[in-house]
């Protein structure tokens, strides 16, 4: 999963690849499903790593967690870390990993699906609660982050960023 200094973008889209199979996964049965393609792969699972590739993914909006309104089937993840639910974010291109086409058959996971409205929802709330905080901490690399993030989430999903796009540029205009 890591790419000498940790896990890379093609590690991050391979894990959008693996929720996307589902609909959506908890965060434990990610783990399991990444667990269960290093076993194929006659490898040991690294469980930090693999906490280290979901946290990456989820920072960067590749993977994102979805609010139980927008979860369709499957059973109801809970509220602890490890039930969070992830749903394939707005910056990913979901790529299957080797051997990721036999987990429906290995992992006990009933049929599910995302309603991308209430989904979206979350993503822009998080989105602008991650700009205020990194404004106020003048971290301008992740307002740098967030700026392109923005442009993703107009793809992904039917919304105009541009009010928070313009903040967050006019922030790093500031030197932030």
């Amino acid at each position: 999963m890591a790419d000498g200094g940790g896990p890379s973008v093609a590690a991050r889209d391979d894990l959008a690849g693996v929720v996307d199979l589902f609909g959506w996964l908890t965060r434990a049965e990610l783990s399991a499903a990444l667990s269960e393609l290093a076993f194929k792969r006659r490898a040991e699972a690294d469980e930090a790593a693999i906490d280290a590739a979901i946290d990456l993914a989820v920072a960067e909006y590749a993977l994102v967690p979805a609010p139980e309104e927008a979860l369709v089937g499957g059973d109801e993840p809970g509220g602890s870390a490890e039930g969070t639910a992830l749903a394939v974010g707005p910056t990913a291109f979901p790529t299957l990993p080797d051997g990721a086409a036999d987990l429906p058959h290995i992992l006990d996971v009933s049929d599910r699906e995302v309603d991308r409205e209430p989904l979206a929802d979350a993503v822009l709330d998080r989105l602008r609660g991650e700009a205020v905080a990194a404004i106020d901490a003048g971290d301008a690399d992740r307002l740098a982050t967030l700026a392109d993030v923005t442009y993703d989430v107009e793809a992904w999903a039917p919304v105009d960023m541009g009010a928070v796009r313009e903040r967050i540029v006019a922030e790093l205009s500031n030197g932030a």
